[in-house]
């Protein structure tokens, strides 16, 4: 079974600028704990906290990718609070010159409504128009700005356009989980990415929601990939059937991507 890990951060500063936590990760660390986790590619954006280096490190990430376009499934990023038409120029840039796979907005970490009309929507009408996906940071560390019943507004402005959910509402205590789980049960275009949060929400979401909406996900640098990982599979090995697992493990992000 080839993995996938669907929630990676990069950084094109290494972990000795404090100014983004200590932690980050460049390409290469991210490809060693890749080969340590056995995890054959990963879906790959920026590391917060993001600061102004917008255009400097989307064009790392696109450096990554050329180098290494059978481990690296890229996303964009772009901020509305820095500019809507810099951040369309930043979705244009990434979507039609990088060729990368879809947008991540985080409006937790850029202090945002993401359902914000008025300052998002311009936005990602310029991803809807490209056919490309939507990512969200959906959790509970600003539960106000990020939180599932916003994202199901974006969900149903966009039915056509794929999803992912990323956390499924956890990233803080208590989560958002029961509130994902009933977006996704309304809202067929979203698909669940569970990290960063408790691992029996993540059975919870395949049994109610179903493996074929539901990712594994590592949210890597900030957990440790090869023991998520463990995780799932302690947790899902014996509950659910190959193909469940072969779905959460991969096939759900190959599908979404080659629509």
């Amino acid at each position: 079974m080839s993995t996938i890990d669907a929630d990676v951060h990069i950084s094109p500063y290494g972990p000795g600028d404090v100014s983004y936590g200590g932690n980050n990760i460049t390409i290469d660390a991210a490809l060693r704990l890749m080969d340590d986790a056995d995890v054959a590619q990963a879906v790959m954006w920026l590391q917060p906290p993001y600061l102004r280096h917008v255009n400097e490190s989307n064009r790392y990430l696109y450096n990554a990718a050329c180098a290494h376009p059978d481990r690296v499934l890229p996303f964009g990023w772009a901020n509305p609070r820095l500019g809507m038409v810099s951040a369309i120029d930043e979705v244009k840039r990434c979507l039609d010159d990088y060729g990368f796979h879809g947008v991540k907005f985080n409006g937790a970490q850029d202090d945002y409504y993401i359902d914000d009309e008025k300052l998002t929507e311009r936005v990602m009408d310029a991803v809807v128009e490209r056919r490309r996906m939507l990512a969200f940071h959906v959790g509970a560390d600003a539960y106000e700005k990020t939180h599932p019943f916003r994202l199901a507004k974006i969900a149903r402005r966009y039915p056509d356009t794929a999803i992912f959910l990323i956390h499924i509402g956890g990233a803080g205590t208590p989560d958002l989980h029961r509130a994902a789980l009933e977006v996704a049960l309304d809202c067929p275009n979203v698909t669940l990415i569970g990290s960063a949060v408790e691992p029996s929400v993540v059975l919870e979401a395949v049994r109610s929601v179903g493996a074929e909406r539901v990712c594994f996900g590592s949210d890597a640098p900030f957990r440790l990939m090869h023991v998520e990982l463990a995780s799932y599979r302690a947790l899902l090995d014996r509950e659910c059937t190959p193909a469940e697992l072969a779905a959460i493990y991969g096939d759900n992000v190959r599908r979404l991507l080659a629509r």
